[in-house]
């Protein structure tokens, strides 16, 4: 059951959850929030900061800080950071209140898409497609155990995926109010 209204997007980084987060909050007059933009500007430093200075345990405290507060606004589209999924009471917090969109995206569009970006602490390793494919391994269980909806988010049209989100959204809200 929902209580907020909320559209929830989760997958591995580089999905495109920013992006499509965005337009969808656009078409539907809503506000769009971003997990770990919001944790930025609470802290004023940026994640891979964060990662440096209290490793991804204590930038997962502060992100299901985020979380459980980001989930009791009303009426948003937020876009969660990747692996927010891995702490449960997140999980839990994220299924209970709105609806989630997992977009599931190959590991090798992943690395395409993020390979150049210097903002992605978890692959400032020496093989990033390995480490993304084991990511997704690991937490493709997660994402679609709270999924509502699954989008295949690899073919890379923003464009369509906003659409048949906006679609399946439509279906699912008219038979929960």
């Amino acid at each position: 059951m929902i209580q907020h209204g909320n559209i929830y997007l989760i997958g591995l980084m580089g999905s495109g959850k920013t992006t499509i987060g965005r337009m969808l909050a656009r078409r539907l007059g809503r506000r769009f929030l971003d997990s770990d933009h919001e944790i930025e500007q609470r802290t004023g430093v940026k994640v891979p900061v964060i990662f440096e200075l209290e490793g991804e345990a204590g930038f997962r405290q502060r992100e299901a800080q985020t979380i459980a507060e980001l989930t009791q606004e009303a009426g948003i589209v937020l876009a969660t950071g990747g692996g927010a999924v891995v702490t449960p009471a997140n999980r839990q917090a994220l299924s209970e209140s709105g609806w989630v969109v997992y977009l599931d995206v190959p590991p090798a569009v992943l690395f395409e898409r993020t390979r150049h970006d210097g903002n992605r602490p978890l692959l400032k390793v020496a093989d990033p497609l390995g480490r993304l494919t084991e990511l997704r391994t690991q937490r493709d269980p997660l994402y679609r155990e709270i999924a509502d909806l699954i989008v295949d988010g690899g073919r890379g049209n923003s464009q369509l995926a906003v659409t048949k989100i906006l679609k399946e959204w439509e279906k699912w809200y008219a038979h929960s109010t």
